[in-house]
């Protein structure tokens, strides 16, 4: 059988404390097992054991330099099931002062925002699959704002995104 799904992700961190506050805080994850430098949280909607583990490293670690100086991970990415949601988490991070970035990918609407760490991730409403027509295919090729407004109007706030479903080429 083929692989199905990322089930988790596994980060180094200056202090988890800190880290984990900031996952609870932004994105409503919660803790599922800690020891000493270590926590494991879930996201609210999840199923899995867990989704994400952070490790603590210390005060002294350096900064990430992937994707400046040399190969590395550049981000994970959480769906979320509506527009509404997508918002909320829009407020969220801009009250933590973490979002960096709101991106309009057509078959996806995208939040950047950075942890503690200044370890980037990505939250992301995808297009249901029966909305999908060629003009939105088309529309993958450029980047564009995020206009979340307008993307309400359009969508409904409620409409349920196609998490899980994958999207026609």
């Amino acid at each position: 059988m083929p692989v199905q799904r990322l089930n988790h992700a596994v980060l180094y961190v200056r202090d988890v404390a800190r880290s984990v506050d900031f996952y609870r805080e932004a994105l409503g994850f919660r803790v599922v097992m800690e020891m000493p430098g270590a926590a494991f949280l879930q996201a609210a909607g999840s199923s899995n054991d867990h989704d994400l583990g952070l490790f603590q490293l210390g005060s002294q670690a350096g900064p990430t330099t992937a994707g400046r100086t040399s190969v590395g991970l550049y981000h994970l990415a959480w769906e979320v099931d509506t527009l509404d949601e997508l918002q909320r988490i829009a407020t969220r991070l801009g009250e933590l002062g973490a979002l960096v970035g709101a991106s309009d990918h057509s078959t996806t609407k995208a939040l950047y925002a950075k942890d503690p760490d200044g370890l980037e991730f990505e939250v992301s409403w995808l297009l249901p699959a029966t909305l999908i027509d060629d003009a939105v295919r088309a529309g993958r090729s450029s980047i564009r704002p995020l206009d979340l407004a307008k993307d309400i109007e359009r969508y409904g706030g409620r409409t349920r995104g196609g998490v899980g479903v994958s999207v026609p080429v």
